[in-house]
């Protein structure tokens, strides 16, 4: 008798980033810009003071009352997961019951629907208008009359940049019974004011997500937030890992939070770097066919041409990753002398299409 893995896994193939070595990544939405001078000797102070013999904290208490003296929340409201796809993956697994149902709003992060394919749970996809925009009023009557059981999306949207702003949010939020995961993870790039996260306790049907990897340089550290009411939190927190945050990253994370100046400033930093990709894009839209440049709420341009896939190889070799998805491509925001160098590249590959062409 052999084996067989059952019918979920077995044609399933491990996560690769995009192989190869490159100068410059604007594929993954890091922050292309690393921890200060100063703060490089806090972590070593940290890492040489730590007890590597012990376990870390279950609970994370200081990180979580770092992060939500930051954001001006309650820290029981917080729960730190090794990322925010353990933390998707949590809540799909525990909330849902079996024949539950979740809705995605599609295109939007698809580990959203990956993760219900292995809890078992269907997965209905709402899809976005011809801008890439959600209509709330739809969402809702689908949500209602298709009996869902949760709904996860990211606002503002990866890869789409695009969002929704709070008075529409809370109205998806009062008008459903089912359970609402906005992912914000790129809400520090936008508006504090269309955020839901200080919130929460006035729901009893809302999660919202934060991230450390986007905003605050630390993809390295895998750190995911889930703020909710104190009834959901104690759940969350009932059904996680007991030690799935390990001490390096809770260190690090606590003190970065109280950084406050210095991670605001960061992020002014990167939206001014976002709005300079993004007026040079729509400069070579201007003056380019089926090149078409969306506005964005995020760190990152989402662009459709019918050269997606072309440009995107041309790119690599030029020693520069971004990210490819169909008729799209999305490119993140990076430091001054990066963008200069992708869009000198962009506007290569134009020269060289339209000569050949």
């Amino acid at each position: 008798m052999s084996y067989e893995l059952n019918e979920k896994i077995k044609n399933l193939v491990p996560y690769e980033p995009i192989a190869g070595e490159f100068s410059i990544r604007l594929d993954a939405n890091e922050c292309t810009m690393g921890y200060s001078p100063e703060f490089m000797k806090t972590v070593d102070k940290i890492i040489h003071d730590l007890d590597f013999n012990r376990y870390p904290d279950p609970v994370c208490l200081k990180l979580r009352k770092s992060f939500a003296d930051f954001y001006g929340i309650d820290f029981e409201n917080v729960t730190v997961g090794n990322g925010s796809d353990e933390l998707i993956f949590l809540i799909e697994a525990a909330f849902l019951e079996k024949g539950d149902r979740l809705l995605t709003v599609f295109p939007d992060f698809s580990m959203y629907e990956f993760y219900s394919s292995i809890t078992e749970n269907p997965c209905v996809k709402f899809y976005k208008n011809e801008d890439l925009n959600i209509d709330v009023d739809a969402l809702i009557d689908r949500i209602n009359s298709e009996n869902i059981s949760a709904v996860i999306f990211s606002n503002p949207c990866n890869p789409t940049g695009q969002g929704i702003e709070k008075s529409a949010a809370e109205k998806l939020v009062e008008s459903v019974k089912a359970l609402v995961v906005l992912d914000e993870a790129y809400m520090d790039f936008w508006s504090p004011e269309n955020s839901l996260i200080k919130d929460v306790n006035n729901y009893d049907n809302l999660i919202v997500f934060r991230t450390a990897s986007k905003a605050l340089s630390s993809a390295a550290l895998r750190l995911g937030f889930a703020v909710a009411n104190k009834k959901i939190s104690r759940a969350l927190s009932a059904v996680k890992s007991p030690y799935n945050v390990n001490s390096i990253s809770q260190a690090i994370g606590t003190e970065l939070y109280k950084n406050k100046d210095f991670l605001n400033n960061r992020i002014k930093t990167i939206v001014q770097n976002t709005e300079t990709l993004y007026n040079e894009l729509v400069r070579i839209s201007s003056s380019t066919e089926n090149f078409k440049v969306y506005s964005t709420k995020t760190n990152f341009v989402f662009v459709k041409t019918a050269s997606s896939k072309q440009l995107w190889e041309y790119l690599k070799t030029q020693s520069i990753a971004i990210r490819w998805m169909g008729e799209y491509i999305r490119i993140t925001a990076g430091t001054d002398s990066e963008i200069k160098t992708v869009i000198k590249a962009i506007e290569e590959y134009l020269e060289i299409k339209n000569e050949n062409s």
